[in-house]
């Protein structure tokens, strides 16, 4: 089992992604501390994980305030004894995020707190635990906007994204030499209900689909695989990396020479 041995903590691990990687991250030996703002999506995913053998436990936090993210990374110290993984993944994305022109200042300091603010937070807190274990993995969930900017306006999240891509690197570099590794996570689209429910236009979801080379969004266990990839021993030199599993749409923007 890749993940043998190890306690990762998922923000956001009540749904999408992270439900995903809570799932295959248990599957693969972890201890898995399962965060989330939701109880009865939190406790679910650790049903599902205890009900195939795994071990998991909730915690509920929300990830802008200090207090809850601090008490999480003590929840899991408590719990399990240490923190190897830190996958900081909750996340939002507002129906009123639009154009700099439109989007409101409170839609904008929404999004930077549940985005941004959050990943600043699990790291300031994350991160004395994972020296305490010996080193380990953070992963922080960005995305392909944080590269080329988004189809359709959507300033907040963009810019929520760029912060975590920016703070990712400094981090990498800050600590490499204790034994810690951080990783930017950078899917394209995924499909989840939130993005469903975003789409619902089916022109919006067309100008969406035509900027992803395979014709079709990700699956949320898709960048599941991926986030076991950061997390595990494998990626032992992979650090300050911009992982990008977004269908080739970073690819397809490069402007030929």
């Amino acid at each position: 089992m890749r993940l043998k041995d190890k306690v990762a903590l998922i923000t956001g691990a009540g749904s999408g992604i992270g439900r995903e990687t809570a799932l295959l991250f248990a599957q693969e030996g972890a201890q898995v501390v399962a965060c989330d703002l939701n109880e009865t999506s939190g406790k679910a995913v650790v049903e599902a994980i205890e009900q195939s053998g795994g071990q998991a436990a909730f915690v509920k936090a929300d990830v802008s305030k200090t207090a809850d993210i601090k008490g999480a990374i003590d929840f899991a110290e408590a719990t399990y004894g240490k923190l190897n993984v830190l996958f900081n993944n909750a996340g939002i994305f507002h129906a009123n995020d639009g154009s700099v022109l439109e989007t409101e200042e409170d839609i904008w300091e929404l999004t930077i707190n549940v985005n941004l603010k959050s990943v600043f937070l699990g790291c300031k807190y994350g991160i004395p635990a994972l020296l305490r274990s010996g080193g380990g993995s953070i992963i922080n969930t960005a995305s392909f906007v944080a590269i080329v900017g988004a189809a359709t306006p959507q300033i907040a999240y963009t810019a929520s994204k760029g912060g975590v891509l920016a703070m990712t690197r400094e981090i990498a570099v800050e600590f490499a030499r204790q034994n810690i590794r951080a990783n930017a996570l950078c899917p394209g689209p995924v499909q989840t209900p939130l993005l469903d429910e975003l789409l619902a236009d089916p022109a919006r979801r067309q100008r969406r689909l035509v900027h992803i080379p395979p014709g079709r969004f990700a699956q949320a266990p898709e960048i599941a695989n991926a986030a076991l990839f950061l997390a595990s021993d494998e990626s032992s030199f992979v650090n300050g990396s911009t992982f990008l599993v977004d269908g080739g749409i970073t690819a397809a923007y490069v402007t030929p020479e």
